[in-house]
């Protein structure tokens, strides 16, 4: 009986042993890791990465490590509360703020393919280091892991409510992965960014909230470029400018309009 159970003691310990193993090289690899993409690589970006010159014209957006990110390429005129009624109305979502208890919710939904709606997305700068005044969101499925996605900075209108030029990043987020600078867990966006702003438009001028439309071509020099990921992207580098109609505008027509 003892040789017996001796026996099998001696076949699990390599078992026991494997295990060890694997959960020290986890306990090593995981901080390793976590140092290298989230502190030392974008450390180093800050360090060597170039911001547009004071006062220039937002063009493009830039991460928090300066990496140049994704391309201006749209623009609302209007109110802060005619930006954030014509995205509802358009079917929009605006996005929650980042905090401990967001991101954590998100990170579960994105990984258990659970719903949220209004998930929180990264910070993105313009005009050295302003970060966005809001963003919108429509989810593809349940989770976060594939969303329609928008970023809007206030540009002229002084700090009143008065009507502004809101620039937008418009792109699409087509699945989690990591990023090809930092190593940083992040969503890769699909390259064809001037579809994604013409759904936004599109959808603005099915909800009736569009009260003119502009293209400002060349707005981008560059019509091929990388994002702060590091995902490629494709442009015709045109910006397109909506002036928004006011929800009393939008609703005044609708009462006035000749019924069948």
């Amino acid at each position: 009986m003892t040789s017996l159970s001796g026996r099998k003691r001696r076949r699990h310990r390599p078992a026991i042993l494997r295990t060890l193993r694997s959960a020290t090289f986890l306990a090593l690899t995981v901080p390793a890791y976590a140092m290298l993409a989230y502190v030392v690589l974008p450390a180093v970006w800050r360090r060597h990465e170039t911001l547009p010159r004071e006062g220039a014209f937002p063009r493009l957006t830039y991460t928090a490590e300066g990496i140049p990110a994704d391309p201006i390429n749209v623009a609302l005129v209007g109110t802060k509360d005619d930006v954030a009624a014509a995205m509802r109305a358009a079917g929009w979502t605006q996005a929650d703020r980042i905090t401990f208890r967001s991101g954590l919710r998100d990170a579960g939904c994105v990984l258990f393919d659970r719903p949220y709606s209004s998930a929180p997305m990264s910070t993105h700068f313009v005009a050295r280091r302003r970060p966005q005044d809001f963003a919108f969101e429509q989810l593809v499925g349940r989770s976060p892991r594939r969303r329609h996605h928008v970023r809007f900075w206030r540009y002229g209108g002084g700090n009143g409510g008065g009507r502004a030029v809101w620039l937008g990043a418009a792109s699409f987020d087509r699945s989690l992965g990591i990023s090809h600078f930092t190593g940083e867990v992040m969503h890769h966006i699909d390259p064809r960014i001037d579809s994604e702003r013409d759904k936004l438009i599109e959808d603005l001028g099915h909800a009736g909230r569009i009260g003119g439309l502009s293209r400002l071509a060349g707005f981008l020099p560059a019509r091929r470029g990388r994002n702060g990921g590091g995902d490629w992207y494709l442009t015709d580098g045109r910006l397109a400018v909506v002036v928004l109609r006011p929800p009393a505008a939008v609703t005044s027509s609708s009462s006035t309009r000749p019924r069948a």
